[in-house]
């Protein structure tokens, strides 16, 4: 399969799926096209619990 297919393939999924226009779906990376994707398969990890973002945020401090 080339890139043009399964661009087109994955455009037309956004777009019957997700509601998004063809304009949403070129802007998106395709990070935030798998996660969206994932989310909605069922795909998705578990998100972090407050332990763990407090040690993260120990970890790596804003300033």
């Amino acid at each position: 399969m080339t890139f043009a297919d399964s661009a087109g393939r994955l455009a037309g999924f956004a777009g019957a799926v997700l509601g998004w226009a063809p304009e949403m779906f070129w802007r998106a990376t395709p990070a935030e096209l798998a996660g969206v994707v994932s989310a909605l398969t069922g795909e998705a990890e578990t998100p972090p619990d407050a332990s763990t973002i407090a040690r993260l945020r120990g970890a790596f401090p804003d300033g």
